[in-house]
């Protein structure tokens, strides 16, 4: 049973590298795996009960609502427009800014492909004026958009944050500073990249790009602050840092939407629905993954097949630590996205992680972190094909670029936190 699983799994993650809808793929193997194993209602009883996960449900749909309410508003538009006209007057740190400047806004939005619109809009003809080669404009904003391995809306995080029986804040904070060095250790590289292939400075941008200039567009900054309300409510009042009250993510979600209610005074039967319509999507793209996930997992546990990968762990602690890292990462490098491995992982094996001395919190976020550096490379990243029609060039131009950063990234990361 444990080869049929392993050849299961296999053929699993190949329906998902050739583009078949994941949640089906996860739920239909899950579901023969415990069929196989003789106990077929663990894969259905497992999915369900994700879709009333107290700890998920709530912080992810709130987290998406209030995305969406940022982006209807134009309070998204207006932060990323006041970040780049700071950055594009800073000429000598241009490409190592536009990265970390990325990566910050994807924390506040954290979907890849929504920060990659609107950085990317904005932030590219920026670079590209300044005579930055389109190619490595488009690199640098791609290569920030992992920033929201440290989002608390991610669905890895409040995963890792029941699993480890604590609060999603906490499971940041435990892998903050390992993977803020890692980004701007990334940003060095590609920056020393521009320099090297000469594309930091020189070129002329053509009228077609230069016109995406969004120079006449009136910034108010009142607006540009409230993306982020949120999340400095979170970080202020975490039990680590304590200078406020603390507050439960999808509080600070829905304090964040009244806020943006009260402040832009937008048609509030619209906005309301645009909120609405956040957490229905949060549902659907998000919690249904970790779903069908969870579904996969429980296939892999009946079959056998997670007690024999914890064995052969347990043998090597360096087994547990490579996997956990590489395993997303080539998945997503090579997918354009690492959520499914991820989750089955942390699904899986992440529970056991005293078992090969580590804890559940760090091996968690290690498989996540390794997740969103591998799609940060893959050419077929939804926000990678985004960026490249933006800057007018070939994805797998920016793949060439940020695959040293990435990778560098992943194990500045692994060796720091595991």
């Amino acid at each position: 049973m444990v080869l049929t699983g392993i050849l299961l799994v296999i053929v699993t993650f190949i329906a998902i590298i050739k583009g078949y809808e994941t949640r089906l793929v996860l739920f239909v193997s899950g579901i023969i795996m415990c069929f196989i194993g003789g106990n077929t209602i663990a894969g259905s009883d497992a999915f369900i009960k994700e879709f009333t996960n107290a700890g998920l449900v709530p912080t992810i749909c709130t987290v998406l609502g209030f995305s969406y309410v940022m982006d209807y508003t134009g309070c998204s538009k207006h932060m990323v427009t006041v970040i780049t006209n700071v950055l594009s007057k800073l000429k000598f740190i241009l490409i190592f800014g536009s990265v970390l400047v990325t990566f910050f806004v994807n924390i506040a939005l954290p979907s890849a492909a929504g920060c990659a619109a609107a950085v990317g809009t904005l932030l590219i003809p920026a670079l590209i004026s300044a005579g930055v080669n389109p190619k490595m404009a488009a690199a640098a904003v791609f290569l920030g958009t992992w920033g929201s391995v440290m989002s608390p809306g991610l669905m890895f995080n409040p995963q890792i944050a029941q699993m480890a029986g604590t609060d999603v804040m906490t499971v940041i904070g435990s892998f903050s500073v390992q993977v803020l060095s890692a980004a701007v250790i990334a940003a060095i590289i590609l920056t020393i990249t521009a320099i090297v292939k000469k594309e930091n400075t020189g070129f002329v941008s053509t009228e077609k790009q230069a016109s995406l200039s969004t120079d006449t567009f009136k910034i108010n900054y009142l607006h540009a602050i409230l993306p982020v309300i949120p999340l400095v409510m979170l970080i202020t009042g975490s039990k680590q840092i304590g200078l406020t009250p603390y507050v439960s993510v999808p509080t600070a979600m829905l304090i964040g939407t009244a806020i943006g209610f009260i402040v832009v005074r937008p048609n509030l039967k619209e906005a309301t629905k645009r909120f609405f319509r956040g957490t229905g999507d949060g549902m659907c793209d998000i919690v249904g993954i970790i779903a069908a996930a969870a579904c996969f997992t429980a296939g892999m546990k009946t079959i056998g097949l997670t007690d024999s990968l914890i064995d052969v762990m347990k043998n090597s602690q360096h087994i547990a630590q490579f996997a956990s890292a590489f395993g997303p990462f080539i998945i997503g490098v090579i997918s354009g996205t690492g959520n499914a491995a991820a989750l089955a992982f942390n699904g899986a094996v992440t529970p056991h992680a005293a078992d090969f001395g580590y804890n559940i919190i760090s091996l968690g976020s290690m498989a996540q972190i390794g997740a969103g550096l591998g799609r940060t490379m893959s050419p077929v990243a939804g926000s990678a094909i985004l960026i490249a029609k933006i800057a007018n060039v070939n994805p797998l131009e920016l793949s060439k670029r940020t695959a040293l950063p990435t990778i560098i990234a992943t194990l500045v990361v692994m060796f720091t936190l595991l």
